[in-house]
């Protein structure tokens, strides 16, 4: 499996999905809320593991969303 490193697309999708990871992990790890931690670390790994664009976009917005609905 290659990573699309030559496409500016998912260069720029995976460093805006990757900053907000890095986002929620530091909020969930100084107010100790699981889901916005586990998000974060989700988005900022999901850019190696996912190499379709459209699925890249999907997922991370998925993420992004996810501690909006799910509180615990």
């Amino acid at each position: 499996m290659t990573l699309p490193m030559d496409n500016t697309s998912f260069l720029v999708w995976g460093t805006i999905f990757s900053g907000i990871g890095v986002g929620f992990f530091l909020y969930g790890k100084k107010q100790k809320a699981i889901v916005p931690l586990c998000a974060g670390i989700a988005l900022f790994l999901i850019p190696y593991f996912i190499s379709d664009i459209y699925a890249l976009v999907t997922t991370g917005t998925a993420l992004v969303v996810l501690p909006y609905f799910v509180r615990l």
